[in-house]
């Protein structure tokens, strides 16, 4: 079933790879995108682009050419990108959510709040808590001994299934691992729960209903991004300490790589489709090469 299982991967990766690089095209040459709500997206696209291309080209690998190996320092650095950039992706996605919050509730503060400085201080911050989480991840699994074999029931190296490889104790690595994801996942839910219950209460207050429903659509494109990152990484998660042997560990495989596959290929999408202002770039780049296209003619 590999060969047929990596058609939709293999679309899914194209589309993202596409998608993404042309959204930070956009956002890089057409000034009307020059925003911070922009710029946060831009981040969440390299972000994407990061997640994508570390670990879907050696799951297509494995699924065409039944190529399955990886050296242990190559398999730490595929980890290291993994959890660092998934742990950034969540921070951008709450970054994007206070950015909505300024947006609404401080119209008039919003471009002296959010300038250029600030975005890239709030941006670099985000990367550097992954890393720093992330770093003790390799520590944690180099100083463990070897000897249950080196067969990883996974498509690209997991902190806990390359743990599990071990005949030590895990019990740190599984602990740490739970700390570092509420840390970072509990910390990014609980600050997107907040600025969007003071959205609603901002946007239930106006007085138009032209104007709520102008406010919350600038939302729709964020709230999707959130649903397809958040509900794949729950269902994982919930699925590993309730499910017990209920679920097979090849649901188990393809909802990770769904989880690290899914919002790459639909942000860009989402984003594209709901906002006016990329929707009209987009156009008009494509009425620039078809005018030029007749005049060459």
């Amino acid at each position: 079933m590999h060969i047929w299982i990596s058609f939709p991967f293999c679309s899914m990766y194209v589309v993202a790879m596409v998608g993404n690089c042309g959204l930070l095209y956009l956002i890089r040459y057409e000034d009307s995108l020059h925003r911070p709500m922009y710029y946060f997206l831009a981040m969440l696209s390299l972000t994407d682009l990061v997640i994508c291309s570390s670990t879907i080209p050696k799951v297509l690998i494995i699924f065409w050419f039944h190529l399955k190996e990886i050296g242990f320092d190559e398999c730490l650095v595929q980890m290291f990108f993994v959890h660092t950039f998934t742990g950034m992706e969540s921070g951008v996605l709450m970054l994007m959510a206070l950015d909505r919050y300024v947006a609404i509730c401080y119209p008039l503060r919003y471009s002296t709040i959010l300038t250029n400085p600030v975005i890239a201080k709030v941006g670099l911050a985000t990367f550097l808590r992954g890393v720093i989480f992330v770093i003790p991840f390799t520590f944690l699994i180099k100083r463990l001994p070897y000897c249950k074999g080196n067969v990883i029931p996974h498509t690209y190296c997991d902190h806990m299934s390359v743990a599990k490889l071990s005949c030590g104790n895990v019990k740190i690595n599984a602990i740490y691992g739970l700390m570092v994801a509420l840390l970072i996942g509990g910390f990014d839910i609980l600050c997107i729960t907040i600025s969007y219950t003071m959205i609603l209460r901002a946007v239930v207050s106006l007085s138009s209903a032209d104007a709520r429903q102008k406010a919350f659509s600038t939302c729709t494109a964020h709230i999707c991004a959130i649903v397809f990152s958040y509900s794949p990484a729950f269902f994982s998660f919930f699925s590993h300490r309730f499910g017990g042997h209920t679920i097979p560990p090849s649901c188990h495989i393809i909802v990770a790589n769904i989880y690290l596959l899914l919002p790459p290929t639909m942000n860009p999408v989402v984003y594209g489709v709901k906002t006016k202002q990329i929707r009209d770039s987009v156009l008009q780049i494509l009425s620039g090469i078809k005018d030029t296209k007749s005049h060459s003619i």
